[in-house]
C-alpha cells in the first residue's frame, strides 16, 4: 500500500479527510507492522480511545479518505457505530467518484488501570468485528485490522501466529523506523498526540478556575445587556476587539521560551481574568467574532492562535458552552496556516462545546471536504478592506496546496447566544 506525502488528518468528531492530490513522493506500506507504525503520520498525531477508517483505492493499495471517531465506551453503541462510520467513510469517497476497494481499520486504546494491551485488544474485538461486516455489507472489505494499545499491536485478520503472535508485537520507538525516516523526508509530522493537542485547548481547573469563572460571571452581568442592547453592541464590538488586539500585541513582545504546555502556561500569565472574560463575552456576538475571524494569517496569525487557545482555557465552569467562538477561531487559524491535523481538533472541540455552533460546522465540513481555504481568506480580506479602506491588503502566507476552490461563503451576522 502506497500513502501520498501530503497527510489528510482527521479529528474531534466524527470526521473524514479526503485523499490529496497524487504527489511524486509516496511511501510504499508492506506489512501490519509498517501500517501500525504508519498511522500516527497519516493522521498528523497519536490517536487515543479512537476509532480510525482508512480508505484504499486501487490494485496498489493507494490510501484515500481517513476517518477518526472516539471508540463508544458502551458495547451497545458499536454496531450502530461500526455501521455508520462505515457509511460515511465509503459515500464521501463515492461522493468523490471513487469507491474504495478496501479499507483499513485501527482501534487505538490504551489500557485501563490494571489492564493489558492483550485484554484490550480481546475486548475490542467484537467491535473489530462488526467494522468488518459493516463494511463488507456496502461491498468493501476490511483489508486488516489492527489494534493498538500498550506500545503493541495486534491484528485481528491475520491468523499466523509467526507474524502476529497473541502476546502482541512491540510498535518501533516513535521516530525510529525506515517509516519514520521517511516520512520526515515526505514531510509528514507528528505533532503529538490527540490528548496533548485537545489539553492545550480545554479548561482550566483548580483555582484559577474559580477566579476566571468568578471574573466570567462579572462580565456577563456588566456586558450582555450591552451587547443585546443595540446602541450599544457596537461599542462592545470595539473594545472587544481593541482588547484581543492588546493582548495579541502582549503576546507577540513576549514569545514563550519553548513550546507546548509550558508555552500554554505563559500565555495563561500574560492575560488577567477579567481581560479573558471581557473578550470571551464579546466574542459570543457573532459580528465581533467574524471580524476577529480576520486575523489569520501574516504577522497575525501566530498571536491570535495562541490567544484562541488561552481564551478557549478560560471557559470553566458554567461557561463551557463560550468556548465554542475561540476554539472555531483556532480551528480556523489553523485550517488557514495549513495545520489541518489540530484544526480539525479544535474544531471538534468547538462541536463538543455547542453542537449548533454554526461557523464550527460550516468550517468542519469544508475542512474535511478537502476545500481550499483560500476562498473564505478572500472574502475576509476583501471585507476588512471595506472596513478599512486605506488599510494594506495582506499576503496570503500559507495555502495548503493541491485543494479545489471553496465557495465564497462568509457566516451570518446574527448574534450569538441563546443556541441559535
Amino acid at each position: 500500500m502506497t500513502t501520498n506525502k501530503e497527510p489528510r488528518n482527521p479529528s474531534g468528531r466524527p470526521s473524514i479527510s479526503p485523499a490529496g492530490a497524487a504527489t511524486t513522493s509516496q511511501i510504499t506500506l508492506r506489512s501490519p507492522a509498517e501500517l501500525a507504525d504508519a498511522l500516527p503520520y497519516m493522521l498528523g498525531f497519536h490517536p487515543t480511545d479512537s476509532l480510525v477508517l482508512v480508505a484504499v483505492h486501487g490494485a496498489c493499495g493507494r490510501f484515500g479518505g481517513r476517518l477518526r471517531v472516539g471508540i463508544p465506551t458502551a458495547p451497545a453503541e458499536w454496531e450502530d457505530t461500526a455501521r455508520q462510520v462505515a457509511d460515511c467513510l465509503i459515500k464521501s469517497s463515492e461522493r468523490r467518484g471513487d469507491k474504495p476497494d478496501g479499507i483499513v481499520a485501527y482501534l487505538c486504546q490504551d489500557p485501563a488501570a490494571g489492564e493489558s494491551g492483550q485484554r484490550v485488544m480481546t475486548r475490542l474485538r467484537p467491535l473489530a468485528q462488526r467494522l468488518r461486516t459493516a463494511c463488507g455489507a456496502l461491498d468493501v472489505p476490511v483489508l486488516e485490522a489492527l489494534c493498538l494499545s500498550a506500545g503493541r499491536y495486534w491484528s485481528y485478520v491475520c491468523p499466523e501466529a509467526a507474524c502476529c503472535p497473541a502476546e502482541g508485537t512491540p510498535l518501533d520507538p516513535p521516530g525510529t523506523s525506515v517509516m519514520a525516516a521517511a516520512a520526515t523526508f515526505a514531510g509528514l509530522q507528528v505533532r503529538g498526540s490527540l490528548k496533548e493537542i485537545e489539553k492545550r485547548m480545554t479548561p482550566l481547573v483548580g483555582a484559577w478556575a474559580a477566579e476566571q469563572e468568578e471574573a466570567l460571571e462579572r462580565a456577563a452581568v456588566a456586558l450582555v445587556p450591552r451587547i443585546l442592547d443595540g446602541e450599544t453592541r457596537e461599542e462592545v464590538g470595539a473594545q472587544t476587539l481593541g482588547l484581543a488586539r492588546t493582548l495579541m500585541r502582549r503576546m507577540t513582545l513576549a514569545p514563550p521560551a519553548e513550546g507546548g504546555p509550558r508555552a500554554d502556561d505563559w500565555d495563561d500569565a500574560l492575560v488577567g481574568h477579567d481581560e479573558a472574560a471581557a473578550v470571551i463575552l464579546g466574542l459570543q456576538d457573532r459580528e465581533i467574532r467574524d471580524i476577529a475571524a480576520e486575523w489569520m494569517e501574516g504577522d497575525e496569525a501566530a498571536p491570535a492562535l495562541r490567544l484562541w487557545r488561552a481564551l478557549a482555557r478560560r471557559c470553566v465552569g458554567a461557561y463551557g458552552e463560550h468556548a465554542a467562538a475561540p476554539l472555531t477561531l483556532a480551528g480556523w487559524v489553523s485550517w488557514s496556516s495549513g495545520d489541518e491535523p489540530t484544526a480539525r481538533i479544535a474544531l471538534g472541540l468547538a462541536l463538543q462545546a455547542d453542537a449548533e455552533y454554526r461557523f464550527a460546522q460550516l468550517l468542519h465540513h469544508a475542512c474535511n471536504e478537502g476545500i481550499d481555504p483560500e476562498g473564505l481568506r478572500q472574502c475576509l480580506r476583501e471585507e476588512r478592506l471595506r472596513r478599512e479602506p486605506r488599510r494594506k491588503r495582506t499576503p496570503a502566507t500559507t495555502r495548503p496546496p493541491g485543494r479545489r476552490s471553496v465557495q465564497r461563503r462568509r457566516p451570518s451576522r446574527r448574534t450569538e447566544g441563546s443556541g441559535q
